[in-house]
């Protein structure tokens, strides 16, 4: 794993600048949802997660550490987490959290790590 919960792990594959929108991400146990919004900002890498109706259309925020692999030419992101750790994480809201260090805090906490 990475120092940085927030930074993507130098062997999952992910190329800065790739567009990892709609993008399909899979948990340990199978699909959650598409990539709807994403980060490659130094220390505060994430996906934002639309789950359509796996969990009642919520979004969730994922830090970058917990990607294990980004396969481009399938257009898919495989996470280190189970369905039940991404239900379970800290509530969303796609207009109020995307930049909030309090919360990324708390995700990063939630995950294993918190943010630096």
């Amino acid at each position: 794993m990475t120092d940085s919960m927030w930074a993507y792990q130098a062997t999952s594959g992910h190329r800065t600048g790739t567009d990892l929108s709609g993008f399909k991400v899979e948990a340990t146990d199978g699909g959650i949802g598409r990539v709807s919004k994403y980060s490659d900002t130094v220390d505060s890498s994430y996906l934002v997660v639309d789950t359509g109706v796996w969990i009642l259309g919520k979004h969730v925020l994922l830090p970058a550490g917990t990607i294990t692999s980004v396969d481009a030419a399938q257009r898919r992101i495989l996470v280190s987490r189970s369905k039940d750790d991404i239900k379970n994480s800290p509530e969303f809201d796609k207009d109020k959290h995307t930049e909030d260090a309090g919360y990324h805090e708390q995700v990063g906490t939630y995950y294993g790590t918190p943010r630096g």
